[in-house]
Protein backbone atom coordinates (compact mmCIF):
# COMPACT_ATOMS: atom_id res chain seq x y z
CA UNK A 1 0.00 0.00 0.00
CA UNK A 2 2.59 2.39 0.78
CA UNK A 3 4.31 1.90 -2.61
CA UNK A 4 1.38 3.06 -4.74
CA UNK A 5 0.87 6.14 -2.24
CA UNK A 6 4.88 6.99 -3.27
CA UNK A 7 3.89 6.71 -7.14
CA UNK A 8 0.69 8.90 -6.62
CA UNK A 9 3.09 11.33 -5.28
CA UNK A 10 5.14 10.98 -7.65
CA UNK A 11 2.84 11.77 -10.34
CA UNK A 12 1.56 14.75 -8.77
CA UNK A 13 4.65 16.35 -7.25
CA UNK A 14 6.22 19.05 -9.59
CA UNK A 15 8.58 21.16 -7.29
CA UNK A 16 9.22 18.78 -4.06
CA UNK A 17 11.15 16.79 -2.56
CA UNK A 18 9.22 13.75 -2.38
CA UNK A 19 10.32 10.13 -1.67
CA UNK A 20 10.21 8.42 -5.38
CA UNK A 21 10.04 12.32 -7.41
CA UNK A 22 13.32 13.16 -9.39
CA UNK A 23 13.97 16.65 -9.65
CA UNK A 24 14.59 17.91 -13.09
CA UNK A 25 17.04 21.13 -12.80
CA UNK A 26 17.99 23.45 -15.47
CA UNK A 27 21.20 21.64 -15.88
CA UNK A 28 19.55 18.52 -16.74
CA UNK A 29 16.84 19.62 -19.17
CA UNK A 30 19.72 21.52 -20.45
CA UNK A 31 21.74 18.09 -21.44
CA UNK A 32 18.77 16.62 -22.67
CA UNK A 33 18.24 19.70 -25.13
CA UNK A 34 21.84 19.42 -25.85
CA UNK A 35 22.08 15.96 -26.61
CA UNK A 36 18.90 16.25 -28.70
CA UNK A 37 19.94 18.53 -31.31
CA UNK A 38 23.85 17.13 -31.10
CA UNK A 39 22.62 13.33 -32.15
CA UNK A 40 21.19 14.51 -35.72
CA UNK A 41 23.82 16.58 -36.20
CA UNK A 42 26.66 14.38 -35.42
CA UNK A 43 24.77 12.14 -37.91
CA UNK A 44 25.21 14.16 -40.79
CA UNK A 45 28.42 14.93 -40.26
CA UNK A 46 29.56 11.52 -39.92
CA UNK A 47 27.81 10.19 -42.98
CA UNK A 48 29.55 11.90 -46.24
CA UNK A 49 32.84 10.33 -44.36
CA UNK A 50 31.26 7.08 -43.51
CA UNK A 51 30.14 6.99 -47.28
CA UNK A 52 33.61 7.72 -48.84
CA UNK A 53 34.75 5.30 -46.57
CA UNK A 54 32.68 2.54 -48.09
CA UNK A 55 32.32 3.72 -52.00
CA UNK A 56 36.22 3.20 -51.95
CA UNK A 57 35.76 -0.43 -50.93
CA UNK A 58 33.51 -1.30 -53.18
CA UNK A 59 34.46 1.12 -56.22
CA UNK A 60 35.84 -0.63 -59.39
CA UNK A 61 39.18 0.24 -60.28
CA UNK A 62 39.06 2.35 -63.52
CA UNK A 63 39.40 0.50 -66.84
CA UNK A 64 41.96 2.03 -69.63
CA UNK A 65 42.84 1.19 -72.90
CA UNK A 66 46.05 -0.02 -72.61
CA UNK A 67 48.37 -0.43 -76.43
CA UNK A 68 48.89 -4.13 -77.04
CA UNK A 69 51.20 -3.71 -80.73
CA UNK A 70 50.40 -2.91 -84.10
CA UNK A 71 47.62 -4.05 -86.11
CA UNK A 72 49.88 -5.76 -88.51
CA UNK A 73 51.81 -7.35 -86.02
CA UNK A 74 48.94 -9.97 -86.04
CA UNK A 75 48.42 -13.10 -87.83
CA UNK A 76 45.08 -12.84 -89.38
CA UNK A 77 42.53 -16.12 -88.24
CA UNK A 78 44.50 -17.37 -85.77
CA UNK A 79 44.31 -16.79 -81.66
CA UNK A 80 47.30 -15.33 -80.78
CA UNK A 81 48.88 -14.95 -76.76
CA UNK A 82 49.74 -11.14 -75.98
CA UNK A 83 51.64 -9.55 -73.70
CA UNK A 84 51.02 -6.40 -72.30
CA UNK A 85 52.22 -3.71 -69.23
CA UNK A 86 49.53 -1.85 -67.87
CA UNK A 87 50.94 1.43 -65.64
CA UNK A 88 48.83 2.37 -62.46
CA UNK A 89 48.97 5.60 -60.69
CA UNK A 90 47.10 5.67 -57.66
CA UNK A 91 48.33 8.91 -55.61
CA UNK A 92 52.11 8.83 -55.91
CA UNK A 93 52.52 4.98 -56.20
CA UNK A 94 53.14 3.91 -59.75
CA UNK A 95 53.30 0.23 -60.58
CA UNK A 96 53.50 -1.70 -63.59
CA UNK A 97 51.54 -4.53 -63.90
CA UNK A 98 51.02 -7.43 -66.80
CA UNK A 99 48.57 -8.33 -68.51
CA UNK A 100 47.81 -11.23 -71.51
CA UNK A 101 44.68 -11.52 -73.82
CA UNK A 102 43.69 -13.61 -76.36
CA UNK A 103 43.62 -11.77 -79.83
CA UNK A 104 41.86 -12.77 -82.64
CA UNK A 105 42.77 -10.50 -86.03
CA UNK A 106 39.58 -10.56 -88.51
CA UNK A 107 40.65 -8.05 -90.77
CA UNK A 108 43.09 -4.82 -89.82
CA UNK A 109 39.86 -2.77 -88.63
CA UNK A 110 38.31 -5.95 -86.57
CA UNK A 111 39.16 -8.28 -83.83
CA UNK A 112 38.07 -10.14 -80.71
CA UNK A 113 39.88 -9.88 -77.80
CA UNK A 114 39.29 -12.20 -74.72
CA UNK A 115 40.21 -12.68 -71.39
CA UNK A 116 42.68 -15.66 -70.75
CA UNK A 117 40.80 -16.26 -67.55
CA UNK A 118 38.10 -19.43 -68.17
CA UNK A 119 34.73 -18.62 -66.98
CA UNK A 120 34.48 -21.39 -64.86
CA UNK A 121 36.79 -20.77 -61.99
CA UNK A 122 39.28 -18.60 -63.49
CA UNK A 123 41.95 -20.98 -64.27
CA UNK A 124 43.86 -19.80 -67.62
CA UNK A 125 42.70 -21.90 -70.73
CA UNK A 126 45.21 -22.27 -73.24
CA UNK A 127 44.36 -22.62 -77.81
CA UNK A 128 45.07 -25.78 -79.56
CA UNK A 129 45.93 -24.88 -83.12
CA UNK A 130 45.36 -29.18 -84.44
CA UNK A 131 41.85 -29.12 -82.41
CA UNK A 132 41.05 -25.67 -83.57
CA UNK A 133 39.96 -24.97 -79.78
CA UNK A 134 39.87 -23.10 -76.49
CA UNK A 135 40.96 -25.61 -73.93
CA UNK A 136 41.03 -25.07 -70.29
CA UNK A 137 43.22 -27.79 -68.68
CA UNK A 138 41.78 -27.55 -65.17
CA UNK A 139 38.68 -28.83 -65.70
CA UNK A 140 38.22 -29.69 -69.53
CA UNK A 141 35.80 -26.59 -70.47
CA UNK A 142 36.22 -26.55 -74.42
CA UNK A 143 35.56 -23.27 -76.22
CA UNK A 144 35.55 -22.31 -80.00
CA UNK A 145 37.07 -20.02 -82.05
CA UNK A 146 34.37 -17.70 -81.70
CA UNK A 147 34.01 -18.22 -77.85
CA UNK A 148 30.95 -20.34 -77.31
CA UNK A 149 30.96 -23.67 -74.91
CA UNK A 150 31.66 -26.35 -76.61
CA UNK A 151 32.06 -28.58 -73.37
CA UNK A 152 32.96 -28.91 -69.75
CA UNK A 153 31.39 -26.76 -66.65
CA UNK A 154 31.74 -23.41 -68.13
CA UNK A 155 28.90 -21.62 -67.52
CA UNK A 156 29.20 -18.28 -70.20
CA UNK A 157 31.06 -18.34 -72.88
CA UNK A 158 34.28 -16.68 -72.76
CA UNK A 159 34.66 -13.06 -71.66
CA UNK A 160 35.42 -10.23 -74.69
CA UNK A 161 37.27 -7.67 -73.76
CA UNK A 162 36.59 -4.14 -75.59
CA UNK A 163 39.09 -2.80 -77.57
CA UNK A 164 40.03 -0.17 -80.02
CA UNK A 165 42.29 0.79 -83.14
CA UNK A 166 44.47 4.40 -82.84
CA UNK A 167 47.09 5.40 -85.11
CA UNK A 168 47.77 1.39 -86.91
CA UNK A 169 48.13 0.37 -82.79
CA UNK A 170 45.66 -2.09 -81.06
CA UNK A 171 44.36 -0.87 -77.55
CA UNK A 172 42.73 -3.14 -75.34
CA UNK A 173 40.85 -2.07 -72.14
CA UNK A 174 41.52 -5.20 -69.30
CA UNK A 175 38.71 -5.94 -67.50
CA UNK A 176 38.06 -9.36 -64.82
CA UNK A 177 35.19 -10.41 -64.49
CA UNK A 178 32.93 -12.81 -62.04
CA UNK A 179 33.62 -16.17 -62.52
CA UNK A 180 31.58 -19.57 -61.96
CA UNK A 181 28.82 -17.71 -62.85
CA UNK A 182 26.27 -17.77 -66.04
CA UNK A 183 26.26 -13.67 -66.50
CA UNK A 184 29.27 -11.56 -66.85
CA UNK A 185 29.67 -9.28 -64.45
CA UNK A 186 32.78 -6.90 -64.09
CA UNK A 187 34.52 -7.12 -60.60
CA UNK A 188 38.03 -5.36 -61.85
Amino acid sequence: MEGNHQKELANKCTGCNCPGHIPVDRRGLLKRFVWVLSTPLTALMVWPLIQTIVSTIFRLPKAVYTKVGPVKSFTSGQPGLSNFEFVEDVAYLHSTKLFDAWVIKHSDTKFTVFSPICTHLGCRFDWYPQAKKFICPCHGSVFSIDGKVLGGPAPRPLDTLPWKIENGDLYVKWERFRVGIPSKIRVG
